[in-house]
């Protein structure tokens, strides 16, 4: 986790909204506490990675996606990326994108379900 985040803000744009410190570290660590209470033989290193990518991922520009999912693979070569189901999230995005009539990017979509 801390391997991450000293990646991160070394490799990725400097952004004011990014944070890699203490704050970032607490978050990461009380979500991962959350899901490790929901699935207690889970994987750990799945649970840090999850936690990472839920905690990260949306405040993230377009342009860092991918160099934060470089850092990710490269600290995590043989953790198998957690798939999670969003309920009925994403047919209620779809839902009330169509019922505005709200052009919907792949992109879009996305960050929609990150935040």
């Amino acid at each position: 986790m801390v391997d991450t985040f000293i990646l991160c803000s070394e490799q990725l744009s400097k952004q004011t909204h990014y944070d890699y410190g203490m704050r970032a570290v607490r978050s990461t660590i009380n979500t991962a506490g959350m899901l490790k209470r929901k699935d207690q033989d889970g994987n750990e290193s799945a649970i840090v990675l999850k936690s990472l990518i839920d905690i990260n991922l949306p405040k993230f520009l377009k342009q860092d996606i991918p160099l934060f999912n470089n850092i990710i693979s490269d600290l995590f070569p043989s953790t198998i990326r957690p798939n999670y189901s969003l309920g009925g999230l994403e047919e209620s995005i779809t839902w009330v994108l169509e019922a505005n009539n709200w052009f919907s990017s792949k992109e879009f979509f996305e960050k929609i379900k990150q935040l």
